[in-house]
């Protein structure tokens, strides 16, 4: 099992109210992540647990593309991995950061 941890500061907070939100399943292929409304100001970590060793470059790609495009400041982002392609993990850290925006 690996483990990331990948901190950065966003453009700005995360959109939104909700305190937290959860998407996907880990399955075969698949993942979930857990979005949690808990840090100060634009800090965001992402906190990755995955069985797949040597990608930490393709990760570190990932979270860096989706922290530029949706901002999601003062979210501390969870990601259980159980083997997805790069597109899924995208799919899913955007979903969550949708599902903050909408109406607790």
């Amino acid at each position: 099992m690996e483990i990331l941890r990948i901190h950065r500061d966003a453009a700005k907070r995360a959109a939104g109210k909700k305190m937290h939100a959860l998407t996907g399943v880990v399955a075969s292929g698949n993942l979930e992540v857990l979005l949690e409304r808990v840090l100060e100001g634009s800090q965001c970590e992402v906190n990755i647990k995955t069985p797949v060793c040597g990608f930490d470059s393709i990760w570190h790609a990932v979270v860096h593309d989706f922290i530029e495009r949706y901002s999601p400041g003062g979210l501390r982002i969870s990601v259980n991995d159980g083997g997805a392609r790069p597109d899924t993990v995208t799919l899913r850290l955007a979903q969550g950061v949708r599902l903050m925006e909408t109406v607790e």
